[in-house]
């Protein structure tokens, strides 16, 4: 019989990579999603069960129903300005709602973990290659939610037996080069589509916000992986756990990045480069939250899991994009 992974937001952009790359690997990926911000046209790998993640009851039924082998977390609230405005929406929506899963999954007697947690756990660090053991400042109430689950997942190692991979990164980018399923929100947030629906007259212009940062081209740096290279991880993390390779204390954190990061500018010029077309744009203020210079390494997970992030090339990235943009996402 096949071994069924529980995922939450498999209908959302990450999510829904994972569940194919989980199929690939040999799973069967269950979707828990409430279809928010995901979409129903991407749970395309396996089965998918509607709910909330406050509604425990909907929980324990779908644990009830599947009897996964693990959990894979990536439901959660992530706009950095909505965060700085409203950060009671998350704590609810991300603390206590994964504070329900987390103890619905061990009341299922799950107790393998992988988390989908983020580098905005460490706030702002100029200067330094970001890793496993850099203290954790957040900015946000996004960062700092992501860093308390972080510890809820600790804590219940100790008391409960939970084993947990986590799994903190910056940017992610690219679509399925199959183009299945990609990247698709309403409304759109992240930069890279951003760029394209400028470039393909979906937008006005892109707003760069805030172009006196110090940096030199004057606009904010981050590290972006490729959402495949990302989904690989995740399958590794999976099976770091289900191989019993977790390291004492019943969790274990990698980081996932290239350890080069790119300014706002930079993704403009290589997006102008990859469509051939020009880019729109406007300068903006900056955004409360967002830091100067985020870059992440991956020399633990390449050594303990054995991740390869050959994709997480700038020009790969918007490629894979481009290409699932111009074939228009999902249904509306």
């Amino acid at each position: 019989m096949t071994q069924k992974v529980l995922v939450t937001g498999g209908a959302g952009y990450i999510g829904a990579h994972a569940c194919k790359a989980l199929r690939g690997a040999g799973f069967e990926p269950v979707t828990y999603d409430n279809l928010c911000t995901g979409w129903r046209d991407a749970v395309k790998f396996g089965p998918f069960e509607q709910g909330d993640l406050m509604d425990r009851a909907r929980l324990d039924e779908v644990f009830a129903i599947h009897k996964p082998i693990a959990v894979m977390h990536f439901a959660a609230l992530s706009q950095v300005g909505e965060a700085m405005r409203e950060p009671g929406k998350y704590w609810r929506g991300n603390v206590s709602a994964s504070l329900n899963l987390i103890e619905a999954t061990l009341a299922a007697g799950v107790k393998n973990f992988v988390f989908s947690s983020t580098c905005a756990t460490y706030g702002d660090h100029d200067g330094v290659v970001l890793d496993e053991n850099t203290p954790q400042t957040p900015l946000n109430a996004y960062g700092a939610s992501k860093r308390a689950i972080e510890d809820m997942l600790k804590d219940f190692g100790a008391s409960d037996g939970l084993k947990s991979v986590i799994f903190r990164y910056f940017n992610v980018a690219g679509a399925d080069p199959d183009g299945e399923v990609g990247e698709f929100h309403q409304p759109e947030t992240h930069l890279i589509p951003l760029i394209l629906d400028a470039v393909d007259g979906k937008r006005a212009a892109l707003t760069i916000y805030g172009t006196d940062y110090p940096t030199p081209d004057g606009t904010c740096i981050r590290d972006y992986v490729h959402v495949m290279d990302l989904v690989d991880a995740h399958v590794l993390g999976l099976r770091h756990l289900l191989n019993g390779k977790v390291a004492d204390g019943g969790h274990e954190v990698f980081c996932l990045g290239t350890g080069n990061g790119f300014s706002v500018r930079e993704v403009v010029a290589e997006a102008r480069h990859v469509t051939n077309r020009p880019v729109p744009m406007v300068d903006g203020p900056r955004r409360g939250g967002d830091a100067v210079k985020l870059v992440s390494g991956s020399e633990k997970a390449i050594s303990v899991l054995g991740w390869n992030p050959a994709r997480s090339t700038m020009q790969q990235m918007v490629a894979d994009a481009w290409r699932w943009h111009q074939n228009g996402g999902y249904a509306r």
